[in-house]
């Protein structure tokens, strides 16, 4: 066994640092791959926006359902945008702190950010479920759909507040591993130590 830090050590595995964009379950690998699917909404989209365009300027006959879908699809995929971030480990952090300290500490740093990030997907995957709930049930509980509105009137109010509630729990179980993996991490950390 080496006494000197500077040289690693054979016996032991070096440490295990999740670096980010880096997919280390598969439920990410799984969100991961139905984001790229879902990322061909954009285009979509804008196939859809340029045929209105053609419709309304070219042909003078404008229709009424192309900006509710387009919306509609745009908000999908945002909506998923948030687990796809969090599959690669691409969210927000506050890099001043985390990138100075050692890599012991920056596990139990790991570990807050994700109790943080627990609590906070938990509780917007109730406020979407409690929003979703609304505009899916009449107040007697029977089942009913939000509509727009318009004239096409679709139920898009209705489907884009569940895909925001499905976003939602899915980061919450994003989570609910990540955390596992970060006290995993601390663990392993506190046995090589």
């Amino acid at each position: 066994m080496s006494l000197d830090p500077t040289i690693p050590n054979p016996e032991s595995p070096p440490e295990r640092h999740v670096s980010e964009g880096e997919i280390t379950n598969r439920l990410d690998a799984a969100v991961e791959w139905v984001g790229k699917s879902f990322s061909w909404l954009v285009f979509i989209s804008m196939l859809i926006s340029v045929a209105e365009v053609i419709s309304r300027y070219v042909f003078d006959s404008p229709t009424s359902w192309v900006h509710e879908t387009t919306v509609f699809l745009i908000a999908v995929m945002f909506s998923l945008g948030g687990p796809v971030a969090l599959a690669r480990n691409k969210h927000i952090r506050v890099r001043i702190l985390y990138d100075t300290v050692g890599p012991k500490f920056r596990n139990w740093l790991n570990v807050l950010n994700e109790i943080i990030a627990l609590g906070f997907c938990a509780g917007m995957s109730f406020a979407a479920f409690t929003l979703f709930w609304r505009s899916s049930h009449d107040p007697f509980g029977a089942w009913t759909v939000e509509r727009s509105g318009t004239s096409w009137n679709p139920p898009f109010p209705t489907l884009t507040k569940g895909v925001i509630t499905f976003a939602l729990i899915v980061m919450t179980v994003q989570t609910i591993i990540h955390l596992v993996q970060a006290i995993q991490a601390v663990s392993n950390s506190k046995k090589e130590a």
